[in-house]
């Protein structure tokens, strides 16, 4: 069955993440996306290789697409890559900042070559403002965006710690960007206009954030402006960076006894993880591991007050002290059966086998022509109406180039001669 976006033609200038996963999510949604790349391709297809040009993390941001190869770097590449423009719906690009205008590839350009464009670009920080034009990755952001101290995690040599396990500001500016050129599509099919799209790694650390984030005057001048003098006054006294979240976390906090039952403990044979977001969760978790004399959710406890935190650290050594009796297996049937939520901390490499996974088909099985079967993981939106997710594998470098010209209007002639001047394809072949 077709796909709701089937139809809809997307060509890809991006590389990493966030570019090639919102063309992933919009091919798994059914668009055909045509992934443009530069003789040496994707950068992503270097880290880790599995074989030349090919590894796991290529594969699994890139699946759904045909891909192609021009040098951009060249006015005759431009060019070729200019004659394509007028076929497709969708022109998405994460390059660095300044880079689009010096290969022509930017909006005000291609939008003289079709009018009603959808043009969506992912940036670190924006197209305005002191930071625009600086280079940002998702690690970079973490910082920039407070997620990275919000997360706490210092190293053994009192270094601030990256998120390392995903790219969180990357993920979600991708399904911000495909969830935008959806919303334009919708409208253009409403008004017949296109038009340009930002959306920014610094954007989602934000969003990541959003409960904690906003300026909320009547809260935080109790909470927040307290931290934000004492965190002033120890940069000033020449605090380090591990004595400054030593400092955060050691704040009155009333979010301490929430955090209680929604953190880690070890256990026997590992360790699970507690979810409980309502008093109800937690009264669930009391009730499985027999906590008792816990009033942190009376009306009258005062998570901020002089008492607070002796009584919060009794309630979590009790919580630790029940859950490192027992194992994985035993506590989470007592939890579900509780109707508690919590899970074992499993680990990445199991999860395909996963038994939940399987039977939701999360990570359905791929051919790839060089490497063979595979599990990728599949489209993260299923639908009832219309089908999502591809069978698709990635593509191998310049696998689909002279393929995706003839079907744009180019001769066989021509595209033997950018191949022989070397403005198309990868320049490896024999």
């Amino acid at each position: 069955m077709p796909g709701p976006l089937d139809g809809i033609k997307v060509l890809e200038l991006a590389q990493i993440i966030a570019g090639p996963f919102c063309g992933t999510a919009l091919a798994d949604l059914g668009a055909e996306v045509v992934k443009l790349e530069s003789p040496e391709g994707d950068a992503s297809r270097r880290i880790s290789q599995i074989a030349p040009g090919e590894s796991k993390a290529f594969h699994g941001l890139n699946r759904g697409k045909r891909g192609i190869t021009i040098d951009l770097s060249t006015a005759q590449g431009q060019s070729v890559a200019h004659r394509l423009i007028p076929h497709f719906d969708v022109f998405v690009t994460n390059v660095r900042p300044g880079v689009a205008e010096r290969i022509a590839m930017d909006y005000d350009t291609l939008v003289q070559l079709r009018s009603d464009l959808i043009y969506l670009e992912v940036t670190g920080y924006g197209n305005r403002g002191p930071s625009a034009h600086r280079a940002g990755s998702d690690v970079v952001v973490q910082a920039y965006s407070g997620l990275l101290a919000g997360d706490q995690k210092v190293d053994r040599n009192g270094a601030p710690e990256p998120i390392t396990a995903s790219a969180p500001s990357d993920y979600v500016a991708a399904l911000g960007g495909a969830m935008g050129v959806c919303a334009a599509l919708f409208h253009r099919q409403r008004t017949g206009e296109g038009q340009r799209i930002s959306t920014t790694l610094l954007g989602a650390g934000l969003a990541l954030q959003t409960p904690w984030a906003g300026d909320v005057p009547v809260s935080d001048s109790i909470l927040i402006e307290p931290l934000r003098r004492m965190m002033s006054e120890m940069r000033e006294a020449g605090a380090s960076y591990g004595e400054l979240i030593e400092a955060r976390r050691s704040r009155p906090n009333q979010g301490k006894a929430f955090r209680i039952y929604y953190a880690g403990y070890p256990v026997k044979d590992g360790a699970i993880i507690l979810g409980a977001l309502t008093p109800q969760n937690r009264e669930q978790i009391r009730k499985a591991l027999s906590i008792v004399n816990d009033p942190t959710d009376d009306d009258d406890f005062n998570a901020i007050g002089p008492e607070a935190d002796a009584i919060v650290a009794r309630v979590e050594e009790q919580i630790r002290s029940k859950l490192a009796g027992g194992t994985m297996d035993e506590w989470i049937a007592r939890l579900d059966a509780a109707g508690a939520p919590a899970s074992p901390v499993n680990w990445l490499e199991d999860m395909a086998d996963d038994p939940q996974v399987v039977a939701m088909e999360m990570m359905p099985v791929i051919e790839h022509s060089l490497t063979g079967p595979e599990r990728q993981v599949g489209p993260l939106v299923r639908m009832s109406k219309t089908e999502t997710g591809t069978d698709r594998a990635s593509p191998p470098l310049d696998s689909d180039t002279d393929d995706v010209l003839r079907e744009h209007g180019f001769r066989d002639d021509e595209i033997a001669g950018l191949r022989a001047a070397g403005i198309v394809g990868s320049g490896t072949d024999d």
